[in-house]
């Protein structure tokens, strides 16, 4: 007989999901979905608000990048109001988002995923997490604990608190850089550096032992959309959003944010309350398309950093087609963050008290696109004459994800699960393929028209007193 198997939740992920694997008569895998489960409501919650305050109760989205939700939602602002911000407050606000993705990356990468690629992915699942690592390897697990702090660190000198800081403002940000918060942050970069330098060449050699998993984990063609620079290096904040074809031919490329509705669709499937996004001008599922590191490093001629060119010299050796890669590509822009932070730091005019620029309401819309750290991240606010919220549209970077990560894992639970020979390991592979994309769950659903909710109220024993369905 058929059967299926279910994977929930999903662990070591931000959020809630389950997977399942339908398997055929004789064991074989036949299809594999990757479910959210959750729904979030932040696009009705802020109608009716002014505008200024979206960068605040955005943030508010989730405590692991709120940062990401900060930048782009000052950007949506700084659209309405019709201003150009200050130099100064442009390389502030760059600085913070580097840290951002700098912590966020060694969250992902040591406490995540490391228990996987150090100790292996058939390791007892209760060693498989940051203590075993810990056990295992007490200087890598230090390591990542160390960079994680150090990003946070970062946060918290420019923002007053590590999560959810108020610092990011419509029009700039709230307060300039002084001497000492400058010289705080600068030490705290050369043994950054040092650690994330170290992690990169201990697992860049490493990569041979994972083939299987290489070949398996969302391993196919698909476009690829991220914002770069005018030189083609990375850029998180400011520069063009880019979509670049199977082949890594150039498709997209634009400086203008409102271009985003002409670009991009989303198809709505109904096992997942997280919908699929894909490339317009081809059409669902052809326009499917990835974000985040291995996106960002597939778009860019290199880094733009010195260390982390060299290190990018490594990219060019390894199937870029494979979403494992994406561990490869954190490490690369962790090293990337740490050195352009402190190139910014040493900018003449980094310390300039003129960091905000005030305006009224100016536009009827705004959009603000950054780069989280887990993919592109899309920003679309309407006001009314007073500055108060009519509308909210975001698109999340996990969410651009989701199409990959749903037919990834298909493709591994094909490769690795065996209905007759069920093995742990077997399953913690289809779990991997997702921690591979860091997803953010808690961040990236949003509304579509109607979605389908079933409500049940159960008694302390289980029972279902009543039920309230929609959709």
């Amino acid at each position: 007989m058929s059967r299926t198997l279910t994977i929930d939740p999903v662990t070591r992920i931000e959020g809630h999901a389950k997977i399942t694997i339908q398997l055929d008569e004789a064991g074989q895998v036949r299809d594999a979905h990757f479910h959210v489960t959750q729904v979030r409501g932040f696009e009705k919650f802020v109608e009716g608000r002014p505008f200024q305050e979206m960068p605040s109760l955005m943030a508010r989205i989730c405590g692991i990048c709120p940062v990401s939700h900060l930048m782009a939602s000052a950007k949506a602002c700084d659209m309405i109001m019709a201003v150009h911000i200050r130099h100064t407050a442009a390389m502030l606000r760059r600085i913070m988002n580097m840290a951002q993705i700098m912590q966020s990356h060694a969250l992902s990468y040591f406490y995540l995923s490391a228990p996987d690629l150090l100790l292996g992915m058939d390791a007892p699942p209760e060693q498989r997490n940051i203590f075993g690592l810990l056990e295992a390897d007490p200087e890598m697990a230090r390591a990542g604990v160390k960079l994680r702090a150090t990003g946070q660190k970062i946060i918290e000198i420019l923002g007053g608190k590590r999560i959810h800081p108020a610092w990011v403002v419509a029009g700039g940000v709230a307060s300039p850089l002084t001497e000492e918060k400058r010289a705080e942050i600068l030490a705290l970069l050369p043994d950054a550096l040092v650690l994330a330098q170290q992690a990169f060449e201990r697992f860049a050699p490493s990569l041979e032992r994972f083939q299987a998993e290489i070949e398996s984990f969302a391993n196919f063609p698909t476009l690829f959309m991220g914002l770069c620079s005018k030189q083609n290096t990375l850029e998180f904040l400011n520069g063009d959003l880019c979509v670049i074809g199977p082949n890594f031919e150039p498709l997209e490329r634009t400086s203008n944010a409102e271009d985003y509705d002409e670009l991009i669709g989303e198809a709505v499937l109904p096992y997942s309350y997280l919908k699929s996004p894909y490339y317009k001008p081809l059409g669902y599922p052809a326009g499917v398309y990835r974000v985040g590191p291995l996106a960002r490093l597939n778009i860019v001629e290199r880094p733009g950093t010195p260390m982390a060119d060299r290190a990018f010299a490594e990219w060019h050796k390894v199937d870029r087609q494979s979403s494992f890669h994406y561990h490869l590509a954190r490490l690369i822009e962790i090293i990337y963050c740490i050195e352009r932070i402190g190139e910014l730091l040493h900018e003449p005019d980094i310390m300039n008290a003129n960091v905000r620029s005030h305006a009224p309401v100016n536009r009827a819309q705004g959009v603000g696109i950054s780069e989280a750290p887990r993919g592109t991240l899309i920003h679309h606010y309407g006001v009314d004459d007073d500055g108060l919220m009519t509308y909210a549209n975001l698109i999340i970077a996990t969410g651009h994800n989701n199409p990959a990560m749903d037919r990834g894992v298909l493709q591994v639970a094909q490769r690795f699960v065996k209905g007759d020979e069920l093995q742990e390991g077997m399953l913690n592979r289809v779990e991997a393929v997702i921690r591979a994309y860091d997803p953010c769950l808690s961040c990236s659903t949003h509304a579509a028209g109607q979605m389908p909710m079933q409500i049940e109220l159960l008694s302390a024993e289980g029972d279902v007193l009543s039920r309230v369905a929609r959709g």
